[in-house]
């Protein structure tokens, strides 16, 4: 489910039909109560929150070796399912529910998953397809986009099929795999428009902020404004291969670059660690296109088979995405890093898939750690980003007042800027003026146009 802005002047409109949407807040409440009370709480799951189910999922994936075969959060219950593979290990299963996971029996294993994927990748590689291990359904999620038709449809489907019954099911996406280029803040390099997605320090101790890796290869200096003046040079990219990452240098190495991402009209979200992406936790995605959207992990260790090339290792879920939204933010309730926009297929009016370089990955791989340069104030030198937790002028939001619009924490009411103050609308990318800070520096009021969206078939935004 995606949400949209409300802007000020609607949001005494909308409050009132917002209002019944209560129940469905955008974010789950804090749930970390467990059954531990109860006679049978050895055995008996327990609930608790996404961030805390991860950690429990990484420690029974040591502890139960072979046997485990993947898991997710299931939101509705609360609760962290594990799937096992039926054997001699039971001991060890009973200790996995002692701590309070939800065990279940599946069929295929980690490693048949594997080669599956594997066999996919030697006979399947076909520009506009992409799979991921669901662990819901204990398969691979093969996924073939509008292009991929005739003799190329046939290749994937007969190669699905040669993979045997019950490991693999194929799924057609109404739109094309591209990447989005043209997403927080925006970021200019020419015609192009990206957006920035987490502030880090390099390895040298410099400030620097990460991003989508087609727009590291795409340009070499980036701006906080278009047609304005280089802010920071890309140090390292990666794309396509082995992930969709780059590490971009600030060029003023005083530039303070607070660990935060901004959900618009100068609120912010504090960000305070990196962690992995766990399968059916909801996530939230910041873009300079779109704003401010949310949705689930589908799946883990994607596969995507762009026009550029394929790359690995990515997170598929159904947030969506739009040109220009390259390289966002994609972050938790909790201030949790989760991963950068690569690409995907669809928009956010019909919706579709998207998929997230994991910030791990990246940080470890360019050097750099997650954290800030300066105060919880400006970004890169401009902006007035008040904290995140404060009235929320509109429908659902992280950390404060709920009403009538959306927003992460703070006061929500016209427009949704990425990267500091901002007054106005958005026109990022067509239909939303920029007009506030972003990426420190003021833009008031400057229309971004349409960016350098990238066409065809699988694509990055």
């Amino acid at each position: 489910m995606s949400h949209k802005r409300i802007p000020k002047r609607k949001a005494a409109i909308a409050a009132g039909s917002v209002a019944a949407l209560g129940a469905a807040a955008l974010l789950l409440p804090n749930a970390n109560a467990s059954q531990d009370g109860a006679s049978d709480a050895a055995a008996a799951p327990k609930t608790m929150k996404a961030g805390d189910a991860s950690d429990l999922a990484a420690q029974l994936q040591q502890l139960l070796g072979d046997a485990f075969a993947g898991s997710y959060y299931d939101a509705g219950s609360q609760q962290l399912v594990v799937n096992v593979i039926p054997g001699d290990k039971n001991n060890v299963i009973v200790q996995a529910k002692k701590a309070g996971a939800k065990v279940r029996e599946v069929e295929n294993s980690l490693a048949e998953l594997a080669s599956g994927a594997q066999t996919l990748k030697a006979k399947a590689t076909i520009p506009g397809t992409a799979w991921a291990v669901d662990p819901k359904t204990n398969k691979i999620l093969v996924t073939a986009d509008s292009t991929v038709t005739g003799a190329k449809w046939d290749r994937l489907e007969s190669t699905v099929d040669s993979l045997g019954s019950g490991m693999a099911t194929i799924k057609k996406s109404a739109g094309t795999f591209k990447t989005f280029v043209s997403g927080g803040d925006a970021i200019f390099a020419g015609g192009a428009r990206c957006s920035l997605g987490f502030n880090v320090t390099a390895g040298d101790g410099s400030p620097a902020f990460l991003t989508a890796g087609h727009c590291g290869v795409a340009a070499e200096q980036w701006s906080d404004a278009q047609d304005g003046q280089p802010i920071a040079t890309v140090d390292q990219a990666t794309f396509p291969g082995e992930g969709d990452f780059a590490l971009v240098k600030y060029d003023d190495p005083a530039t303070q670059a607070p660990s935060e991402v901004n959900v618009g009209n100068g609120q912010t979200v504090q960000i305070a660690q990196a962690a992995e992406a766990t399968v059916g936790a909801q996530v939230f995605r910041m873009g300079s296109t779109t704003g401010l959207n949310d949705g689930q992990v589908l799946g883990l260790d994607a596969t995507v088979n762009y026009p550029e090339g394929t790359v690995t290792g990515l997170i598929q879920t159904d947030v969506c995405a739009e040109p220009g939204d390259s390289g966002g933010s994609l972050f938790t309730q909790d201030g949790s890093a989760i991963g950068l926009t690569s690409g995907g297929s669809g928009d956010c009016t019909s919706g579709g898939e998207t998929f997230f370089q994991p910030v791990t990955t990246a940080l470890e791989a360019v050097g750099a750690t997650l954290g800030d340069g300066g105060g919880a104030g400006d970004q890169a030198g401009g902006g007035a980003g008040d904290q995140a937790g404060g009235e929320q002028g509109g429908g659902q939001g992280v950390g404060g007042e709920q009403g009538g619009g959306q927003g992460v924490g703070g006061e929500q009411g016209g427009g949704q800027g990425v990267g500091g103050e901002q007054a106005g609308g958005q026109e990022v990318g067509g239909g939303q003026e920029v007009g506030g800070d972003a990426v420190g520096g003021e833009q008031a009021g400057e229309e971004a146009g349409a960016g350098a969206g990238d066409g065809g078939q699988a694509q990055t935004h």
